[in-house]
Formats: structure tokens, C-alpha cells, sequence
């Protein structure tokens, strides 16, 4: 399970647009790694850097002390862990960094607590840019016992923080992406306001950076709003997914957050149509809610 380096086996389950680069970082740094994706073809450039490659969840995490999953939503995490985990080692610790709920990341840590599998709920923030420097963001909810022993692992993806008990990594990220969603379509309406309303809407963007209004968001999606460019990056059915998980953790906390539930509304709209689009085509559910408005003059 470890190497003469004493770095712990890994197998990693997902390596799609993050998991990819994440998995990349990972073997070189020296971790032994043996990847897994539903698309094999997704997992085949990692065998450049040294990774092994396996043709089933099973395969790629036999032998293996830490399991990394970074995949789709909830439901798809629980049923490739389902048919892994016949062949965990017992004493193997699961890094969950996908982006699902609070209650299916507390319902999985149950599951493989009685195989005697630890688990830690890493989900992530900062997009494709961070997984490629090492930068991302990383909420996690476990035992202090599971997070020392991910710590090393997740410190060379970015900067982990231990946030709570198993699930609470969940919150976390749902709390980032409530800000990201709100605030996404904030801007959005900010920029439509200012072209309708007769001003040039890059000069305003360009007004308020660095003031009270500047943020991350302003920076790169407003860029993007300008620029109509809707290539993902974060996409729509993923920022809706965790729309809809923001709202089911409120209702299960006893909360009403009605500006989420009118970013979730704004997101379900576009859904159908654009589920890949990038996040920031939140312009586009506001411009659809204003015809004949539009921000920028070039095709998307």
C-alpha cells in the first residue's frame, strides 16, 4: 500500500476536466496512482506521467490506502464507490472531492464506516485554472484523525481546510456556490442595466474594479458576459445542481433563502438548453426574461 517514498497508493475514480489535472499533480509529486474514468479514453493521457490505468472501480482500488473520487453529482460517487468497494482494504481512507449533498456525503461515510473504510468530503472551489496550478480550494468535512492523514495528499492540489464533522465539506462548497450563483447573476443584471440604460457596459465594469464591488466573479465572468463566451469552465447543470442541494441543505437546517431560490429559478430556466454552457450564461436567463435587450453584439 506504500512505496520505498512511504507516499501512499492511490486510486483515483474520475478524471474528467479537474480530475484529470488533479490526478496529474498527483503522480508528479511521486504518488503511486492507478486511475479509473467511465470513458476510458479520459484516463489514457495520465499514462504518460506513470499512472496505471484500470478497466473497473474494483481494479483500480485494490491495494490502495487512499481512494480519491471526483465525479458527477452524489448518486453516480455512491454507485462506482458501491462497486469498489468489495475490493477496499480495510483501514483505506476515501477522499470524496466531487460536489454532491450533505446528507448522501453523511450517508456514504456510514456505508464504508462498516467495511471499516474512513472518509473525508473534499469538495473543491477554483475551476480548471486551480486544479492545473495546485491552488484550489478544498472544504473538508471528516474526523481530525481522516483529515491529517488526507492533509499531504490534498496539499498538493491546494489548500485544504477541515470545516467540520463528514458532510460538513458539503456545506461548505454549497455555501461557495451560493455566493458564485448569486453572484454571477448579479453581475449579470449590473451589466445589462448599464447597456440598456445607455452606458458602455466594459467601462462600467472597469469603473467599479477595485472598489467595494470587485470580486473574482467580476473579474473573470464579467470578462466572459462581454465577451459572450459561454465555453465551460464551471457549467450550467452543475452550478443548477448545486442550486437545488443549497436549497434541500436550507430546508433540512430549517432555513428560507429566498435570493437562492430565485438564482436556483434563473438557473432551472436555461437548464434544458444549455446544460453545458458555462455558468456565467446566467446572462442569457436575464436576457430572456428581457427580449430585445442583450449584452454585446458577438455570437456566443
Amino acid at each position: 500500500m506504500t512505496t520505498a517514498l512511504n507516499l501512499p497508493r492511490i486510486a483515483f475514480l474520475g478524471t474528467g476536466l479537474m480530475g484529470r489535472l488533479m490526478a496529474t499533480r498527483l503522480l508528479q509529486a511521486g504518488y503511486p496512482l492507478r486511475a479509473w474514468n467511465r470513458t476510458p479514453a479520459k484516463a489514457a493521457g495520465l499514462s504518460v506521467f506513470g499512472a496505471e490505468l484500470a478497466l473497473s472501480p474494483a481494479a483500480a482500488v485494490a491495494d490502495a490506502a487512499i481512494v480519491i473520487t471526483m465525479l458527477e453529482a452524489g448518486p453516480v460517487v455512491d454507485e462506482v464507490l458501491g462497486q469498489a468497494l468489495p475490493a477496499l482494504v480495510a483501514g483505506a481512507l476515501v477522499i470524496d472531492m466531487s460536489s454532491s449533498g450533505q446528507q448522501e456525503a453523511v450517508a456514504l461515510a456510514q456505508r464504508l464506516a462498516k467495511s471499516g473504510v474512513g472518509m473525508v468530503d473534499a469538495p473543491v472551489s477554483g475551476g480548471v485554472a486551480g486544479a492545473e496550478a495546485g491552488t484550489l480550494a478544498i472544504m473538508a468535512g471528516g474526523r481530525a484523525s481522516d483529515f491529517e492523514r488526507a492533509a499531504p495528499v490534498l496539499t498538493v492540489l491546494g489548500r485544504p481546510t477541515l470545516v467540520g464533522p463528514v458532510g460538513c465539506g458539503q456545506l461548505a462548497k454549497l455555501c461557495n456556490q451560493l455566493i458564485v450563483g448569486g453572484t454571477l447573476n448579479i453581475v449579470a443584471e449590473a451589466l445589462l442595466l448599464a447597456r440598456a440604460g445607455g452606458a458602455d457596459p466594459a467601462a462600467v465594469r472597469a469603473a467599479i474594479r477595485g472598489g467595494f464591488a470587485e470580486s473574482r466573479i467580476l473579474e473573470v465572468h464579467g470578462q466572459r458576459m462581454l465577451d459572450r463566451n459561454f465555453v465551460p469552465g464551471g457549467q450550467v447543470k452543475s452550478q443548477a445542481k448545486d442550486m437545488e442541494n443549497i436549497l434541500q441543505a436550507a430546508a433540512g437546517a430549517g432555513l428560507r433563502l429566498p435570493v437562492t431560490e430565485l438564482v436556483t429559478e434563473r438557473y432551472r430556466s436555461i437548464l434544458a438548453d444549455l446544460p453545458q454552457a458555462d455558468q456565467s450564461a446566467a446572462l442569457i436567463a436575464l436576457e430572456r426574461l428581457n427580449p430585445g435587450q442583450r449584452l454585446g453584439d458577438g455570437p456566443e
